[in-house]
């Protein structure tokens, strides 16, 4: 799916969720330092989503797993994530929803 590269405070879903209902989350951790946008470190493969369990409300990390991210632009060795990116994890669907880091650049390569 083309669509802007994303960045920490990402907003993310996970469906079907943990307990069946999507589950919620943002992008809190990047682990590359090396493409950054406004200042923020651009999300790649390997980012970390702290998601909250929509049936009890416990939080849980879930890291960003390397297919469903671009496969044309790479950072660090890992996939750039992009706004709108539909990343199979944890059992369900990881949704992009944004808002995007760098409005200004689409990333047009196939997951």
């Amino acid at each position: 799916m083309p669509g802007s590269p994303v960045s920490i405070g990402c907003a993310v879903m996970l469906s079907p969720g943990a307990a069946g209902p999507p589950d919620s989350g943002v992008i809190v951790a990047v682990m590359q330092t090396a493409a950054m946008a406004g200042g923020m470190p651009l999300a790649t493969a390997g980012s970390i989503c702290q998601m909250v369990n929509s049936a009890s409300g416990v939080p849980y990390p879930l890291p960003i797993p390397a297919s469903g991210v671009s496969t044309g632009v790479k950072v660090a060795g890992q996939g750039l994530v992009r706004m709108g990116d539909k990343i199979p994890a944890g059992g369900g669907v990881l949704t992009v929803l944004g808002p995007p880091a760098a409005p200004w650049i689409t990333d047009g390569n196939a997951p």
